[in-house]
């Protein structure tokens, strides 16, 4: 099977003019030749996607994903190596290409602001020359899905923000894409919301085999749409697999919540940290490389009675922390 996307020792280099040194003489001859510098915003990555997979594509600000993301699209070309999207060569294809993807951007509309959204909707199958049959078709199996017919007469700009999200990403998929970008699709909604969303991209993917690429800062994101995390930094990849592995190849923590028949416990040992303590109840953070969790839970055994425990994983913004941090010394994880 044809991959959806494939990078192959993929770089990008910009250059940029050196800042100026000197007196005046030196500002001078830089009007005529200044110096430039190489900034590498991606160095040999490579990776590859299946048709209907839905992928976190991460990493901290300046790691190379956008300029990644507008090689994906064509809007930048690559200096070496070479890229394939949906079968075509992005830069040299890019108006067949966007006629098979869709975007969606948190900060940025594509409906008109002053709009109901039924009449951008009109507008985009114009854009993407889709029959009016057809696109009636698929307004209403949208309109449908996402619940929008109590929206669809209302100008965007009176929706509530996770209502015009919605509408976005109806929007997006009014073209039937084979692939879909989205960067910070629930970027401040509301928790019902973030989970609306949520569920749509994954119900959606899953309906229509559509492929997902996912940038975001909020791991609930990764965690509950994606299956798998590319994971890059300095323009170099760090980690691609299973959402679930990324937990277990890079978390030096887990998390204990203990409620005791004593009012409190003094769980002191090396490699736990003590992060809430009241009444019968204690919150702990233990290091599983300095303190096995046996240990912990003796220990707390040996002064009280425990009525109940919870044993949890670290945040997922911990782990790829970890991640990031592991990354930025020589010898770590890669």
């Amino acid at each position: 099977m044809q991959p959806a996307v494939e990078l192959d020792r993929v770089s990008k280099i910009f250059r940029v003019r050196r800042a100026s040194r000197g007196g005046a003489a030196a500002r001078a001859r830089d009007l005529f030749r200044r110096g430039t510098d190489a900034v590498v915003a991606v160095d040999q990555l490579s990776f590859s996607i299946a048709p209907g997979e839905r992928v976190a594509f991460i990493g901290p600000n300046g790691a190379g994903k956008s300029t990644t993301l507008k090689m994906l699209a064509g809007i930048l070309r690559p200096d070496a190596g070479a890229v394939r999207v949906l079968g075509f060569e992005p830069a040299r294809e890019r108006r067949q290409l966007a006629f098979q993807i869709g975007t969606v951007f948190g900060q940025r509309s594509q409906l008109w602001y002053q709009l109901p959204p039924r009449d951008s909707f009109m507008l985009l199958g114009r854009v993407y020359a889709i029959d009016r049959e057809r696109l009636e078709t698929r307004m209403a199996l949208l309109t449908s899905l996402f619940e929008l017919e109590p929206l669809l007469a209302t100008p965007v700009r009176h929706l509530s923000l996770g209502e015009r999200m919605r509408c976005e990403i109806a929007a997006s998929l009014l073209h039937s894409p084979r692939l879909l970008f989205l960067d910070e699709p629930t970027i401040g909604l509301d928790v019902s919301a973030k989970a609306a969303i949520r569920e749509l991209l994954r119900t959606e993917s899953e309906r229509e085999r559509v492929t997902l690429l996912l940038t975001s800062h909020d791991t609930g994101d990764m965690e509950r749409v994606c299956t798998r995390a590319i994971v890059i930094n300095h323009g170099r990849l760090l980690y691609d697999g299973p959402v679930a592995a990324l937990r277990r190849t890079y978390l030096e923590t887990k998390r204990i919540t203990l409620w005791s028949d004593a009012e409190r416990i003094d769980v002191r040992l090396p490699g736990v940290r003590v992060l809430s303590s009241g009444a019968y109840r204690t919150e702990l953070e233990v290091t599983l490389e300095v303190t096995p969790l046996g240990r912990v839970v003796d220990e707390a055994l040996r002064q009280s009675a425990i009525r109940d425990m919870a044993i949890e994983d670290a945040p997922m913004d911990d782990v790829i922390r970890a991640l990031y941090a592991s990354s930025a010394h020589p010898g770590g994880s890669s």
